[in-house]
This record gives structure tokens, C-alpha cells and sequence, in this order.
């Protein structure tokens, strides 16, 4: 009989490795074709286990849509009509039509508004830079992601207890996540990390049962 599997994605993380191990932006794809290649990792990892899927969970946060102006130079910005709230919206409306995904969002809030970026903070510390010679690129609108870790938690949890799955693969390089994943193992769920082949932290090896990555190795690319 074939393990029942769920596969959860980190999207912040997932969109923050495409770039590297497939060698372009996730915003100049779109939508639809990252769509496509997320469950195109869900494919190859049937094939690489033979299970059957009980279900893919994307977990991301909707898009900031306030207006605020640039402190350097009073420019407008409508955060709605970003190139990124477009391409999340976009993305989010190909995986509702996808086969067993369920969307898991969050929500991104304000942070501390304005802030100078650290490259420009070093130089003003040095004083290599004055207040009055920043720029309007020099500055960047704190925006902080909401909820989005704890539903993660929360349906590990789930999906442990209801027993509902024999295995969880999470697509992933965060440490947040060790106390769920020492839950499911103690209840008997083979529990497998999949970073994208970005370095995790050592001690994560004594809480999974494997680190698997069927996306291609940048590392390999950089070898040749």
C-alpha cells in the first residue's frame, strides 16, 4: 500500500530559490509558468517515492495593496499595482485551479514604514554619505509577513493527530518548524526536508528523516 503523502511549500522561500536553481525571475515567468514548475516538483517527487498524494498546501501571504510616499523625493507608490501584487495574485489564481492544492494565506502588515537600506546605513555611519544626498532607491518600505509560519505549524499538527498522512515533505530552509516536526515524528510521520539545495542549519539533521531536493543543483552548475 502506498504511503499517503502532503507536500508543503514555504512560498516565500520556494519564490526566493527559484531564481537560483532555475536560473530566472519568478516575476518574468509569471504566474502560470511557476505554477507549472511547482507541480512539476510534486510530480517528480511521485515518481521519486511512488505515493499518493494527499494533498499540496502553498503557503504565502496576499500582497500589500496601501499607497505610500517616498520620503526622499514624495513619489507616490500604490503597492496594488506592483509588479510583485500582480504576479502573487496571478500565481495564487493558477494553483486554486490546480488539482489537490490548497492555499494557505497570510497576511503582510506594516512595519516600521521607511527605512534606510543597510548599504547606505554604513556609509552614513561613516560618514561617507549625508542625510541629503540619499536617494529615492536608498530607502525601502518595511512590510512584515503575518500568520504565514503558524499556519505551517498548525497543519503539521493536523495533519499528524487526525492521522491523515504517513508522510509530510516540506519545501523549506527554516529552523521555525523544528517543535511541529518532532510532533508528526513522534507520532510516525516520515518527515522529509526539501531546502532546494540551500544549506540548512546541522542541528535540523537529528528532527527530519531525510533532506531531498528533485529541483536541479545550482551547485553543480557552478562546478563545470
Amino acid at each position: 500500500m502506498k504511503n499517503k503523502t502532503a507536500i508543503l511549500v514555504d512560498g516565500g522561500f520556494f519564490l526566493k530559490r527559484y531564481k537560483v536553481v532555475y536560473g530566472k525571475d519568478p516575476l518574468q515567468d509569471g504566474g502560470l509558468k511557476v505554477a507549472k514548475k511547482l507541480y512539476s516538483v510534486v510530480k517528480e517527487y511521485e515518481k521519486k517515492f511512488g505515493f499518493y498524494l494527499y494533498r499540496m498546501f502553498y503557503y504565502d501571504a496576499l500582497p500589500y495593496t496601501e499607497k505610500a510616499h517616498n520620503p526622499i523625493n514624495g513619489t507616490a507608490i500604490d503597492f496594488s499595482k506592483t509588479d510583485l501584487a500582480k504576479f502573487r495574485l496571478s500565481l495564487f489564481d493558477e494553483l486554486k485551479k490546480s488539482r489537490k492544492v490548497a492555499l494557505r494565506l497570510g497576511e503582510v502588515k506594516k512595519g516600521n514604514g521607511w527605512v534606510i537600506k543597510p548599504s547606505q546605513t554604513k556609509q552614513l555611519l561613516k560618514g561617507e554619505l549625508t542625510p541629503n544626498k540619499l536617494d529615492p532607491n536608498d530607502v525601502v518600505y518595511e512590510l512584515r509577513q503575518k500568520g504565514v509560519d503558524l499556519k505551517i505549524g498548525l497543519d503539521i499538527a493536523t495533519l499528524t493527530y487526525k492521522k491523515l498522512v504517513d508522510q509530510i515533505i516540506l519545501v523549506s530552509g527554516d529552523c521555525d518548524f523544528v517543535a511541529a516536526i518532532k510532533v508528526a515524528r513522534r507520532d510516525g510521520i516520515d518527515f522529509i526536508l526539501d531546502s532546494m539545495h540551500q544549506n540548512i542549519d546541522h542541528s535540523l539533521f537529528e528532527h527530519i528523516d531525510g533532506l531531498h531536493s528533485v529541483c536541479p543543483n545550482p551547485n553543480n552548475k557552478r562546478k563545470k
